[in-house]
């Protein structure tokens, strides 16, 4: 039986430090306070309970004062770890409020170090998005590696390789063959795979069980938890990511290692490349590609045909750049209500700014419309034109006291290779084209109503006698 808990575990680690600073060794107290060494290893490492009636002996024995081994009470102190590792960029797996405030008592010092790496960590942070927002506003940030954050050296990586891992792909494939999948019944041949190479057992639980996760998996138990708030195109698509984690984990270390520099980015980095995986085997590539243009890249039966989601199939459709065998090429974004872009990702040539983008776009009237695909013919200052599909998706429902998380995404390629897909039809591509821009400080088009900043291409002049159609348009 574990007889541990948060304050045996701390009293233990006083103890030890203790002991280290008078320079004793673990035999040579155990032997002047009556007890063995091997005991005195589990007491340190807060595998047994510390008796009351020990402590006094323990301190005589060092020739320390008992309140030396008694951990000191400091509320703010431990407050301000809590609130340092619940910000800090982990996943904090474990780390139970009475554990932590354990800990503060137990190693004050060590709480203060984190604190102030914590305090060093946010200031560094909001340094680097300041000086990312002043850069993008001013450079192409296409071409500029503004902000080096894990999120942006993960985009980076991908645009990279055309988010295209010809090694992942090869992968899934393997695994339809080895596990003896089948299109029908894809869920029970990963959980049945999972258990027979891996041991893993898969469990559907209810959200509850699982807090602000939906998937949680084990490695000591070999557990695999899934909410049960997932529909069963995600919980197969979790079922992949956790195969790629598992049988792809040399793969992904070297591609993250290669090209990503930090620990946090390349954590990110493997997220991201196991999510390809799941993606590749819930639409294996060939039959994926055959569908898509058998059917002329129709997002809702290409939904159906493989029992995903819209944002999967859009973003699966990025990524079918096989030599001899490419799709039509596409540029994909995810943005918020707020407008904040969290994937990107351009084949096209279209810029896709980390910060913002075009109000007249699309992807931003799709939250006016929710559920329904809007199609958009988009020209850019530079003559470029584009055909744009823009939907709203709706993260899975978490029960009813979850607020719902609305997103949209737009799908584009290049006018050219529009007539290759379903949603071009009945359109004047050559007519009807709206106007858009990468975002207002990199747009020279001054006569625009929906300028929010001046143009950074222009100087600004104000005229008070006259009102354009906003703000910053000329005089």
């Amino acid at each position: 039986m574990d007889q541990r808990d948060g304050l045996s575990i701390h009293l233990g680690e006083l103890v030890r430090a203790a002991r280290l600073r008078a320079g004793r060794s673990q035999k040579e107290l155990a032997a002047a306070a009556g007890i063995s060494a091997s005991y005195l290893n589990l007491l340190e490492h807060g595998r047994r309970a510390l008796p009351a009636t020990l402590l006094p002996r323990l301190a005589e024995a060092l020739g320390v004062p008992l309140a030396e081994l008694l951990p000191t009470p400091d509320p703010v102190l431990a407050t301000r770890l809590l609130e340092a590792l619940g910000s800090a960029p982990a996943d904090g797996e474990g780390l139970e409020p009475e554990r932590v405030r354990s800990l503060a008592q137990a190693q004050p010092e060590l709480a203060r170090a984190v604190v102030r790496l914590a305090d060093a960590y946010a200031r560094a942070r909001e340094s680097a998005e300041t000086l990312a927002a002043r850069l993008s506003e001013r450079l192409d940030v296409g071409d500029l590696d503004a902000a080096p954050l894990p999120s942006d050296a993960v985009s980076n990586l991908l645009q990279r390789h055309q988010n295209h891992f010809p090694e992942l792909e090869a992968a899934a494939e393997r695994l339809w063959r080895e596990a003896g999948l089948a299109a029908g019944d894809l869920e029970r041949g990963l959980v049945r795979h999972l258990e027979a190479r891996h041991g893993v057992r898969v469990g559907v639980v209810p959200p509850a069980a699982l807090g602000r996760h939906v998937r949680r998996f084990v490695p000591a138990s070999k557990d695999l938890l899934l909410s049960e708030s997932l529909p069963a195109a995600s919980r197969v698509f979790q079922l992949g990511h956790q195969l790629g984690l598992l049988e792809e984990a040399a793969a992904l270390d070297r591609m993250t290692e290669a090209g990503l520099e930090t620990p946090p980015a390349r954590a990110l980095g493997r997220v991201a490349l196991a999510n390809y995986f799941a993606a590749a085997v819930l639409m294996p590539y060939e039959p994926f590609l055959a569908a898509a243009e058998a059917e002329r890249y129709d997002l809702e039966l290409l939904e159906n045909r493989f029992a995903a989601n819209v944002e999967q199939v859009a973003h699966r459709l990025t990524t079918l750049r096989r030599p001899g065998r490419e799709g039509v090429p596409f540029h994909f974004v995810r943005v918020d209500l707020a407008g904040n872009v969290s994937k990107r990702f351009s084949a096209t040539g279209l810029h896709l700014g980390r910060i913002g983008s075009c109000a007249r776009w699309a992807v931003h009237n799709a939250f006016l419309t929710p559920g329904r695909i809007l199609v958009q013919v988009e020209e850019m200052p530079d003559g470029a034109a584009y055909l744009s599909i823009a939907r709203t998706v709706t993260r899975e429902a978490r029960g009813f006291r979850v607020p719902r998380v609305v997103q949209a995404i737009t799908l584009g390629c290049r006018l050219r290779d529009a007539p290759a897909l379903v949603y071009a039809e009945g359109l004047d591509l050559e007519r009807g084209r709206v106007p858009i821009g990468p975002t207002c400080r990199l747009c020279d088009r001054l006569d625009c109503e929906q300028r929010a900043t001046p143009s950074l291409r222009h100087p600004l002049r104000i005229d008070v006698n006259a009102r354009g159609v906003s703000f910053y348009a000329p005089p």
